[in-house]
């Protein structure tokens, strides 16, 4: 079989390269989308990583996006490493701004395009939410103390129950966090997803294969996170929620769960690698026309 040809995959450098030449303020919206994808792969492999460590018994616990960063704190660099991730994160949600308000994918205005560019927005309020606690995960640790997936999120959950019509926004959120699985599983029999990719054919396909594996890992660690959000919202009891990481967990007490979630942590981790190729190869037009 012919060899994947690798120097193409300087291309985008080489491009990004010459716009700043030519128009430095696109040129640095379109640098700041690429390192919001890096970072997003970067959460995802840290949260596949960890629950596949937790499949094999080498970690104790399956972890959510802010356990997972967490642990690069241990690192000699952790700190610079959340302050890029936590600063990546706020620029993939300002690209999802711009996907959304903009839509500079040019999804249009059809039904299926307007629903295409919400979910851009809700995704970007979403990874924004992360940027914030990224960096309040960062002074929790100077401080000595150890952030709690788990507890922030049922904290938060009871904020909101204790609002007018808490519990019908908790389901509410539950319901989109299921239908946020469900369309990753689905995304991952029918999506199309070397189309956006500048490359050459074969790294096109092995991006595509990657990304089918990733999405529907995703979308199964999404289901119980979504099942017992929207429960604890039917219930009233904040209790009830959890987090990705606890969702996560919630597997291994399925049968063949560590089967299970050791798969789906092999998904995590491809969604996360397919994110970081996305942020080299996308292509992302910020150009009128």
């Amino acid at each position: 079989m012919k060899a994947l040809s690798l120097p193409h995959l300087g291309a985008p450098l080489a491009r990004l390269q010459r716009r700043f030449g030519e128009r430095p303020w696109t040129a640095f919206l379109e640098a700041a989308a690429r390192v919001g994808y890096l970072a997003r792969g970067a959460v995802y492999l840290s949260v596949g990583v960890i629950a596949l460590m937790a499949a094999m018994r080498l970690s104790p616990h399956a972890r959510g996006a802010l356990g997972a960063l967490e642990a690069w704190g241990q690192w000699p660099a952790g700190l610079v490493l959340l302050w890029l991730v936590g600063l990546g994160l706020y620029a993939f949600a300002g690209w999802r701004a711009l996907q959304a308000i903009f839509d500079v994918d040019r999804c249009g205005r059809t039904a299926q395009g307007l629903a295409s560019r919400a979910g851009q927005a809700i995704s970007g309020l979403a990874y924004g939410g992360l940027a914030v606690s990224v960096f309040g995960l960062m002074d929790t640790m100077t401080d000595l103390h150890h952030p709690d997936d788990q507890a922030a999120t049922r904290a938060f959950v009871a904020r909101l129950l204790d609002l007018p019509f808490g519990a019908a926004m908790v389901i509410a959120m539950g319901l989109f966090v299921l239908t946020a699985g469900a369309g990753s599983v689905a995304r991952a029999a029918f999506g199309h997803f070397g189309h956006g990719l500048d490359c050459e054919p074969q790294t096109r396909t092995l991006a595509g294969g990657v990304a089918r594996i990733g999405y529907f890992g995703r979308g199964v660690a999404l289901l119980p996170a979504g099942l017992l959000l929207a429960s604890a919202g039917l219930h009233a009891r904040a209790s009830e929620a959890r987090g990705l990481g606890g969702a996560l967990e919630l597997l291994i007490t399925w049968p063949f769960g560590r089967t299970m979630l050791g798969l789906t942590a092999v998904g995590l981790i491809a969604f996360g690698a397919f994110a970081i190729l996305e942020g080299w190869l996308r292509r992302i037009r910020l150009d009128p026309g």
